[in-house]
């Protein structure tokens, strides 16, 4: 517990000069690579803050330009701090819109090109992945948790479809990830804090246009298999 103390002491004034860094920054870059620099600064000294060491295989897996879905797994509030230093490229997070109300925090998400999602109701959801898919056809990638939430024991829970939805939708690969040992650094819904190693693998794009698309359950149950054959036993 003091270690988490200790931890926050750093971590939360971290966040809010990072925020307001890219919040001042996006008035003289509008088209959010500053923010994303912000964001990748705030991960990589809050990992070293908690003296979290990261390991990241399978980047080569990663395409290099075209937009695409990154989808893993979820095991603690780390897990967010370890895809914004191992995912090599630009991308935006696809969060819900609560979040994008806390001050200072959701403007520096906004101005980041970071993507809102209404959960308040079944209609407002489906604008939401409209709207998500546009901004992912015109060039944006993204990482969505497909559980929904985090996992109580690291063993994966059931997946939601608005993920595999929008992926059809905007017609681009899902790579899926794996990640480890994040729920060890940081035990859920614990307040404390040990150092540790958090490890994410990536696997190679699945397709869900063209010539070999995977689509409907079948599309689940493969990125559900890659994700799963990370994992550590």
């Amino acid at each position: 517990m003091v270690n988490a103390l200790i931890f926050l002491l750093f971590f939360v004034p971290l966040t809010l000069l990072c925020s307001g860094a890219a919040v001042i920054g996006s008035i003289f870059d509008r088209g959010g690579a500053f923010a994303h620099r912000c964001a990748y600064f705030w991960s990589s000294c809050g990992l070293g803050l908690a003296r979290t060491r990261l390991l990241v295989h399978g980047r080569d897996a990663v395409p290099p330009t075209e937009p695409v879905i990154f989808m893993g797994n979820h095991q603690g509030n780390f897990d967010i701090l370890a895809l914004s230093r191992a995912i090599p490229r630009r991308f935006s997070w696809l969060a819900k819109e609560e979040l994008f109300r806390v001050p200072l925090f959701g403007a520096a998400m906004m101005r980041a090109g970071y993507i809102p999602i209404d959960r308040s109701d079944g209609r407002k959801a489906l604008r939401s992945l409209d709207a998500a898919a546009k901004r992912i056809k015109g060039g944006a990638s993204v990482v969505i948790f497909p559980e929904g939430t985090r996992t109580p024991d690291g063993a994966l829970l059931p997946f939601k479809k608005g993920g595999f939805l929008l992926a059809e939708r905007a017609g681009v690969p899902i790579v899926p990830f794996t990640i480890n040992g994040s729920m060890q650094v940081n035990p859920r819904n614990k307040l404390e804090l040990h150092t540790g190693t958090i490890s994410v693998r990536f696997a190679p794009p699945i397709p869900t246009a063209g010539e070999g698309a995977v689509r409907g359950s079948a599309l689940v149950e493969r990125v559900r298999a890659a994700i799963e054959a990370g994992l550590e036993r």
